[in-house]
């Protein structure tokens, strides 16, 4: 009896022990749970409100010369030296190659000598014509003499005229002997050296000048943008811009700091890509771009008088991928609604329905809400 008494006293003290953890834990549970279901989640809320929105249109597209002229040789002959050096800077009518003149001069030597004959035949020509023509009016020679005298004396004028056209062949060509820049821009490397030999017919330019003062970037846009475009546009969903600028972003990610001008749109669509070319014009003083180069040109493409924006830490995507924002419901409660969106406005989405003016869209604590649960909502006046 007396080992039992102390087990029995420790058996009652695990029990009471036992007892107060387990009063303990259901306090502190119960008292958690309590504070978490019985107060509302604070979201972060932008309210809806509509405003101009410019939309623009980001195309990709390639640098070109704005001018480009091939130098090519007009008469053939031996190159007897180059005038230029490769990759420098010439201005129109600089000379660039000088061919062999000396056949061509001794051709414009033997025109001058033709005409020389000619003027000559012609003076001996008239002064005969105009005797007959005096002596005709006496009947001192026959009239058929003198029609004779008159058709020698034209024939012999029109030889002289013929034989000044042949000087002055003569002389262009020998002009051609001298190859100038038609163009003035930045010249390439020469295909040929002192002494090849070169023909007016080659197909082969003996250098390219290019013009990059000023630079295009061509760019393609899908006919279906254009014809979306057109719609909208008379639908009034969108109104025209008014402008038409374009700014330039470059391969390595930087923007081109001059803004250039949309020239043109190409008036037929690919029929390989389907979509058609578009033209714009940029300054390039200081030569930064270079033909064939990648760029993405972003251009205004119509203002939405009333668009809405929202931030894209607001949207989400459903399983099948449909645009949906959680907006404050009645109750203050968490509500899912869908909505369409167009495209991005720096970093916010442009919503074209789904919602409308008041709206508040939480952007700030949505992974802490479920749909209807209760929340407490403060507005957030610039997004963070």
């Amino acid at each position: 009896m007396a080992i039992k008494r102390p087990l029995a006293a420790s058996a009652v003290l695990l029990a009471a022990v036992s007892l107060t953890l387990a009063a303990c834990g259901q306090g502190k549970g119960g008292a958690a749970g309590g504070m978490g279901a019985g107060g509302p989640t604070p979201v972060g809320v932008v309210v809806v409100k509509t405003e101009p929105v410019t939309l623009t249109s980001e195309l990709q597209g390639r640098t070109s010369a704005y001018l480009v002229s091939e130098v090519r040789p007009q008469v053939g002959g031996i190159v007897k030296a180059r005038l230029f050096q490769e990759g420098s800077y010439v201005r129109a009518g600089q000379p660039l190659y000088q061919i062999e003149p000396a056949t061509f001069q001794a051709a414009v030597n033997s025109a001058q000598a033709g005409l020389a004959q000619a003027q000559a035949t012609y003076t001996a020509a008239k002064l005969k014509a105009d005797r007959y023509k005096e002596l005709v009016a006496v009947n001192a020679v026959s009239k058929q003499d003198n029609d004779d005298a008159q058709a020698a004396a034209q024939q012999a004028q029109a030889n002289v005229a013929a034989q000044k056209a042949a000087v002055e062949t003569a002389r262009i060509n020998l002009g051609w002997t001298r190859v100038v820049a038609p163009i003035s821009g930045r010249i390439g490397k020469s295909s040929v050296t002192p002494g090849a030999l070169v023909t007016a017919t080659q197909t082969t330019a003996l250098a390219t000048i290019q013009n990059l003062d000023k630079i295009y970037v061509d760019l393609t846009q899908s006919s279906a943008e254009l014809l979306q475009l057109q719609r909208d546009l008379a639908g009034g969903q969108l109104g025209r811009s008014g402008s038409a600028q374009v700014s330039l972003k470059l391969e390595d990610g930087s923007t081109y700091p001059t803004q250039g001008r949309l020239e043109f749109a190409d008036v037929t669509v690919d029929q390989t890509t389907g979509s058609f070319g578009l033209r714009a014009t940029f300054d390039n003083p200081n030569g930064t771009l270079l033909p064939g180069m990648y760029v993405r040109a972003t251009l205004g493409k119509g203002v939405a008088s009333n668009g809405v924006l929202i931030p894209q830490a607001g949207v989400s995507r459903d399983p099948k991928g449909n645009a949906t924002v959680t907006v404050v419901g009645a109750k203050d409660m968490a509500e899912i609604r869908p909505i369409t969106v167009g495209q991005t406005v720096g970093d916010k989405w442009l919503v074209t329905s789904g919602l409308k003016v008041g709206d508040k869209v939480i952007v700030e604590g949505l992974q802490k809400v479920r749909p209807g649960a209760p929340v407490k909502a403060a507005v957030i006046t610039a997004q963070r």
